[in-house]
């Protein structure tokens, strides 16, 4: 079963998402913080990191820099962000998003991404 990390600081988003995501079978942890899911990354693996941009304590993009290049070499990362300028975008792909997806956006969008990225 592919394993799932969904790192968002809005409760009811997370939610939404982990209900979405494991209704198609997939297993789904969460964290509600840049520092909690800094911590889950280092000792866990996951074939899928669903990574909102704004978080408490630690940004998305700085939870990605403080990976190991090994690591985020195997890792997939969707980037939830509201910040659409070309400027974040750039930064987020540099910082290593492999994939950005706009807010607000459709649960179905999502899971059908996701799908994709999954295979």
């Amino acid at each position: 079963m592919k394993r799932i990390l969904v790192a968002d600081d809005e409760e009811i988003l997370r939610m939404l998402i982990t209900d979405t995501i494991e209704d198609s079978g997939y297993e789904v942890e969460e964290a509600y913080d840049g520092k909690q899911t800094l911590e889950k990354l280092q000792s866990c693996e996951y074939d899928l990191v669903i990574l909102d941009y704004m978080m408490p304590h630690l940004t998305g993009v700085q939870v990605i820099e403080q990976l190991s290049e090994d690591k985020k070499s195997r890792l997939n990362i969707l980037m939830l962000t509201a910040k659409t300028q070309e400027s974040d975008k750039e930064r987020m792909k540099a910082a290593g998003a492999c994939y950005l997806m706009a807010k607000p956006f459709s649960p179905h969008e999502l899971l059908d991404l996701v799908k994709e990225i999954l295979g």
